[in-house]
């Protein structure tokens, strides 16, 4: 793998993560992102993220704590380390889903309140990536683990291909200040993704579990595109957030439902 992806990892971890990963060499400050350089970056902070909740996944079930408790507790870290960031994301477009307008669901997303839209859809997205993560713990607890970071890894592509995907919906959104990562960056950022998937998912989960947890993460990928096109007509960093989680949570399961 080329160095330079490999150097810019830790950027991609500030970005994606509360972690402080710093190299002596970058700046004490960051600026906007570019997501044009950090994208091929991306799957592999995500697998980093996903390691560090797949060995609490791993440990928790080790000791006896069980198969739901374990999951919970990996999806605990997960969004702490995180800070939530999918998370709010989705959140804000369920509850922007409830406006009458396009300007007005803007509107609604903007609000850093959460409405009963918005927390309706955080409980089954907890209850849903819980829930597959427990249903492969049965697979086998490396089997679970390779799962989980796989997973993490490549629903990172999400918000990376969103935002080439659909215009920007608003003028001044956040979104913008990333910029639209080009051709060549999306590219090689899907072909580290799925080069770590491959590695991590054929030996433990098998073929088939690969090709059905990327074919779901697609589905809803192209779904949640459509979705956005239609009610707010363009993306926005919530929308690529929302899409992030969501792939997530397909890929898993996807993989239990084909695991062998």
């Amino acid at each position: 793998m080329p160095l330079p992806i490999l150097s810019d990892v830790p950027a991609a971890l500030r970005f994606l993560s509360r972690l402080p990963v710093r190299l002596p060499s970058e700046p004490q400050e960051d600026g906007p992102p570019d997501l044009d350089r950090l994208g091929p970056a991306l799957p592999l902070a995500g697998a980093v993220l996903g390691l560090i909740a797949a060995s609490v996944l791993v440990v928790a079930q080790a000791i006896g704590l069980g198969d739901f408790l374990a999951a919970t507790l990996a999806v605990t870290v997960l969004v702490a380390i995180t800070g939530a960031l999918h998370e709010d994301g989705l959140a804000d477009v369920a509850d922007a889903l409830g406006g009458w307008s396009v300007e007005r669901r803007l509107e609604i997303m903007k609000d850093s309140r959460v409405g009963a839209f918005g927390v309706c859809a955080l409980i089954l997205a907890f209850a849903l990536r819980i829930g597959a993560l427990a249903g492969l713990l049965e697979t086998g607890p490396l089997a679970a683990a390779a799962g989980l970071v796989a997973a993490v890894s490549v629903s990172r592509l999400a918000g990376l291909w969103m935002l080439a995907a659909l215009p920007f919906a608003r003028a001044d959104g956040l979104a913008r200040s990333v910029g639209v990562p080009g051709v060549a960056s999306r590219r090689l950022a899907l072909g580290v993704g799925l080069i770590v998937a491959t590695a991590l998912i054929v030996h433990l989960i098998g073929l088939t579990g690969l090709i059905g947890g990327t074919l779901f993460g697609v589905v809803i990928f192209l779904g949640v595109v459509r979705l956005a096109r239609a009610q707010f007509g363009g993306q926005t960093g919530d929308v690529a957030g929302a899409a992030t989680l969501l792939v997530e949570i397909a890929f898993l399961i996807g993989l239990q439902i084909f695991a062998r």
